[in-house]
């Protein structure tokens, strides 16, 4: 399945258009459809117009509303879920500065509610010391993308102010592997796992880890973050997935509570993050 930008655009332009031809061909007006589907005439204008990008919800809805034969509604819907994909490169990024994707990130936080972070690679920018977050926005092999380091890193610590917004929750899920993965010096790794116990006191956060030791009957493929019910960003080495499909995002929510009911939590979790901190504090003596 191609996700390039450019064959994206194409798809749902021509959602959009089917959708609208399907309408027309009925001999419904826009409002008549919306009171059919239960939804407002601005939204199906804005599908038909390709403003919006519809779910698949609500392209089932209207499709039902219009009567449309199955082989034509079940090609629809496959488009729909093929158009719910994004796909943005850290090239992108590195382009516009990597600091709008902490912008970008501080947006989506902000008008999100329940936040879970799975993290079998590293911890996540919420989490970072400065220190830590400037290792891993650095540069790493030729391919990588350059950056402004300094105004990523300082976009990235603005960020976590939301941890004190106790209208929010966060659980963080990480691997043991992600914990003590030697991504900086040992000092440096030291205050990182500290930080991290400290953050896992705040009322409204949860920081598990899921010892090495543990049995698991599933494979940790990558880096996730469930925003509510409504969206998944996927981490890949070369840029990052956003899935918008209920069934995906129920397939994700599904896999975190899994792999969390193998992870220590609270006072167990904290402890593990303290001795890691201690671990590393021996390795730099």
């Amino acid at each position: 399945m191609s996700i390039e930008p450019e064959h994206q655009a194409r798809e749902r332009k021509d959602l959009a258009e089917a959708l609208r031809g399907l309408r027309e061909a009925s001999g419904l007006s826009g409002e008549r459809l919306a009171l059919r589907c239960n939804m407002s005439q601005t939204k199906i204008s804005r599908i038909e117009t390709g403003r919006a990008l519809p779910t698949v919800i609500d392209v089932q809805r209207i499709l039902t509303a219009l009567d449309v034969p199955q082989d034509v509604a079940n090609e629809l819907l496959r488009l729909t879920r093929k158009a719910n994909v994004d796909y943005a490169s850290w090239r992108t990024y590195a382009r516009v500065g990597l600091y709008r994707k902490q912008a970008e990130l501080k947006a989506l936080e902000s008008t999100s509610r329940v936040m879970r972070h799975f993290l079998p690679a590293i911890p996540t920018g919420l989490l970072h010391v400065r220190q830590y977050a400037e290792q891993t926005l650095s540069k790493t092999v030729s391919s990588t993308p350059a950056r402004d380091v300094t105004r990523a890193v300082q976009a990235r610590m603005d960020r976590q102010a939301i941890l004190d917004d106790r209208s929010r929750s966060f659980t963080f899920l990480l691997t043991e592997q992600a914990v003590r993965w030697r991504r900086a010096g040992c000092e440096v790794m030291a205050a990182q796992c500290a930080h991290m116990a400290e953050v896992s006191q705040k009322p409204n956060v949860e920081i598990a880890v899921i010892p090495q030791a543990v049995q698991v009957p599933a494979t940790p493929m990558n880096v996730f973050v469930v925003y509510d019910d409504r969206l998944v960003t996927v981490e890949l080495f070369s840029g990052e997935v956003a899935l918008r499909d209920p069934r995906d995002i129920s397939h994700h929510l599904e896999l975190f509570d899994l792999f969390l009911g193998h992870a220590l939590t609270g006072a167990g979790s904290a402890a593990f993050l303290r001795e890691a901190a201690e671990d590393f504090m021996r390795l730099r003596d």
